[in-house]
């Protein structure tokens, strides 16, 4: 289920509300029952490791290879 952040209109209170995605937004803050805000907050989404851009996409030239044997293989570039 995602973490949604709140703010509070009334206090400045944030607070985080685990929902589901079906659920409704919150309306009230649960510190002084004032109206609240859904925040829009950065995700702790992070890619690690080589994967797809270091293998296609970095600035070094990429190998090719239309021979069977790895040897035979040369750099385009």
């Amino acid at each position: 289920m995602p973490i949604y952040e709140y703010e509070c209109n009334k206090c400045g209170l944030v607070f985080e509300a685990r929902q589901k995605f079906s659920d409704a937004p919150l309306q009230e803050c649960k510190e002084c029952g004032g109206g609240v805000k859904k925040l829009i907050s950065s995700t702790a989404f992070t890619l690690k490791g080589g994967g797809w851009y270091e293998q296609g996409y970095s600035s070094a030239a990429p190998s090719t290879c239309s021979k069977a044997k790895a040897g035979e293989c040369s750099k385009v570039g």
